[in-house]
């Protein structure tokens, strides 16, 4: 028997593996099958190259359970060790210091392991014991076993062994006893292992007897050999990708296509990514993509390794260019997973222009579930914009679908505007603002539907890549001037007639403490429409913009901004306004006379460039009486205006169709329309 100290440059080894690693604890399992596996590999290997001359055998590696000796045991029959191995794989540890080895490594427990060979000792965060018994393949080796209670000291001793390989035998310590339950280690296996190149055996096949399920002489093999992604593409089928999926991602639906990705230079890089049915809800879940080394499970969280947008996608990425073990911030620094994700991002782009050019009826078909993959893809990844162009499609409100090139070359003759630019109207609710749409459509405009979870991101994309270009949604204002191709028309009222109308129509828009409403006017004949609700299109983005945010800021907390443009030409609007002018000129023209004399003289005071105190106080009285007048005036015609059905009639019109009537007012206009007619 031999015993000694393990080769470390600190004595608490063991209690820093203990608090730092115990948070991952359950990776232990992963670093002595992948261990087992690893001696099983060379084995082969070496047989492969005739320095092994001896029979191979069955090559699998179990875990087994003993939950009266409270022990869990992972056995090969790979290479096995002698003593002289287990002194320098076991005995010596790479260790650079306490201090050191805290400060790099304290905020991420994965990556301990693997950087300083402490995988076989991730086995001391559950065990207060680990035995380690086995035999070289080497001719004429010796059968040993090594002992440590988790100190720095260890016993190793000859012993008899009849079969070559390890086992590494863990006494499980009180506050771990869960990795006795067969089910927690199942359900890690196939976490970790499901897909490792050699069997991994846990347990028996269960069958059903007598009522209940038992365990049959079956050895339960955990694992599939041969993954999907190991296989030649040429050799599988439409069926195999989708059942491997369903493996995968049980209860899913079928993706709608799939990349099968395979390179070997300059890096090795193989995989399945899958395009599920996302349609306009995003699913930003974190754990869709599976990482893999030589397919040993790494990690779900590949924020690094694949760009964001393809956070979205399904499936496997195995590289043995990134390690086992890997900090997030490594994966953002390394040049290599660099290199992995912009190949990723091309391949993505290729499958995707290939699909557009070869079958582009089969493209639109999927373009409503793939939309927001690409968007997401075109706003976060600069190449992956460059390259989408070209498949990027636009779909109008007649379900047409245009490339970026092809709709500038439809809608440039009809919407560009008297500055030159390319106005492209869009709806973000083809049902709501129907209306909106039918009426630009008259126009001879083209309307497009962007009702996606991300197209308010992606109209501002658009509008800075795309040259002289700028959308606007089609209720922003009235079809007239939604593409200015001239300057504005008279409305065809008088100053006074302006003001009386102003009133009339303000004073019965209903109070809403989350909205403000503007009254204006626009000559527009031809219309049958008396009025419209319409929503400045910059303060809406900026509010729907802000409302994403978290805490949604200054424009969020804004009440929405509406204009009723009123329709001075519409027959009925010219009617309610010429009479309202006709019955209350009387008791409001002086008045308003009036104040147009107090302004005049107000503006001719605030012209001196030096003012007497008289001269101010005179304009801070003129100001109060035009405020007073104003307020009686408007006080009239607010009085006249609740006698006029007609007025409150045109109003609720506009309420309707911009879908801002509901409850009690909704039950008034019904009401009234019945009166009315």
């Amino acid at each position: 028997m031999a015993t000694g100290k393990i080769g470390v440059t600190t004595e608490n080894i063991f209690p820093v593996i203990k608090k730092f690693l115990y948070s991952d604890h359950e990776i232990f399992l992963r670093e002595l099958v992948s261990n087992a596996i690893d001696a099983t590999q060379k084995l082969k290997t070496l047989s492969a190259f005739g320095d092994f001359k001896g029979e191979l055998g069955t090559l699998d590696v179990r875990v087994s359970i003993d939950k009266e000796a409270g022990t869990l045991t992972v056995s090969d029959r790979g290479i096995g060790m002698d003593a002289a191995d287990i002194d320098k794989y076991i005995n010596q540890i790479a260790f650079s210091g306490a201090e050191e080895f805290l400060a790099k490594y304290k905020d991420t427990a994965n990556s301990i392991i693997g950087h300083f060979g402490l995988g076989f000792y991730s086995a001391f965060m559950v065990s207060e014991k680990v035995v380690i018994r086995s035999l070289s393949y080497k001719e004429g080796a010796k059968a040993v076993e090594w002992t440590c209670d988790g100190s720095p000291e260890y016993e190793m001793k000859e012993i008899d062994k009849a079969d070559r390989g390890t086992e590494i035998i863990l006494f499980i310590d009180n506050d771990s006893k869960e990795f006795l339950e067969q089910a927690r280690i199942d359900t890690l296996l196939k976490k970790y292992c499901r897909f490792l190149p050699v069997p991994v055996i846990s347990g028996k096949e269960q069958e059903w007897k007598d009522g209940k399920y038992v365990d049959s002489d079956k050895d339960k093999i955990v694992n599939a050999t041969e993954p999907l992604w190991t296989k030649k593409p040429a050799d599988l089928t439409d069926e195999d990708y989708l059942r491997f999926y369903h493996e995968l991602m049980p209860g899913q639906e079928d993706p709608m296509f799939w990349i099968h990705l395979n390179v070997d230079y300059p890096f090795t890089l193989t995989g399945i990514l899958y395009f599920p049915k996302i349609k306009s809800n995003i699913d930003l879940q974190r754990n869709r993509i599976q990482l893999y080394c030589n397919q040993v499970y790494v990690t779900d969280q590949v924020e690094g390794v694949v760009p964001e947008f393809m956070m979205l996608m399904q499936g496997v990425i195995d590289s043995p260019d990134i390690p086992l073990n890997v900090s997030r911030s490594y994966l953002q620094a390394d040049s290599q997973v660099k290199k992995i994700s912009s190949y990723i991002s091309k391949k993505v782009a290729e499958k995707l222009d290939k699909m557009f050019t070869s079958d582009r009826k089969a493209y639109e078909q999927k373009w409503d579930d793939i939309e927001v993959f690409i968007v997401y893809g075109m706003l976060t990844d600069e190449k992956f914009y460059d390259s989408a162009k070209k498949f990027f499609l636009l779909k109008n409100s007649q379900g047409e679908y245009f490339t970026l090139d092809e709709y500038r070359k439809l809608t440039e003759s009809s919407q560009t505007d008297k500055s030159g630019e390319l106005i492209c109207l869009y709806a973000t609710d083809k049902t709501s603002q129907f209306s909106y749409i039918e009426a630009a459509r008259e126009k001879g405009y083209d309307v497009l539907i962007m009702d996606g979870q991300l197209d308010q991101h992606l109209v501002g994309l658009l509008e800075s890549k795309l040259e002289k270009t700028r959308f606007v949604r089609v209720d922003s204002d009235i079809p007239e001037r939604l593409i200015a191709k001239e300057d504005q028309t008279e409305t065809g009222l008088t100053p006074f007639e302006t003001e009386i109308a102003s009133s009339l129509f303000r004073s019965r828009i209903p109070h809403d403490d989350n909205a403000q409403f503007i009254v204006s006017f626009e000559n527009v004949p031809g219309s049958s429409d008396p009025a419209t609700i319409v929503q400045n299109e910059y303060m809406r983005r900026m509010k729907d913009m802000a409302s994403m945010q978290p805490g949604g800021g200054f424009y969020a907390q804004l009440p929405d901004n509406y204009s009723l443009v009123v329709n001075t030409a519409q027959k009925a609007v010219r009617s309610v306004i010429d009479k309202a002018v006709e019955e209350l000129r009387p008791d409001v023209e002086p008045d308003f006379e009036e104040i147009e004399n107090l302004n005049k003289e107000i503006t001719s005071l605030r012209e001196k460039k030096e003012s007497t105190d008289d001269e101010k106080n005179k304009i801070s009285e003129n100001e109060k009486k035009v405020a007073d007048l104003r307020a009686g005036n408007e006080k009239k015609i607010a009085e006249y205006a609740s006698t006029q059905p007609v007025v409150l009639q045109i109003i609720d019109l506009a309420l309707l169709r911009a879908n801002l009537l509901k409850g009690e007012a909704m039950k008034q206009f019904i009401a009234r329309s019945i009166q009315l007619l």
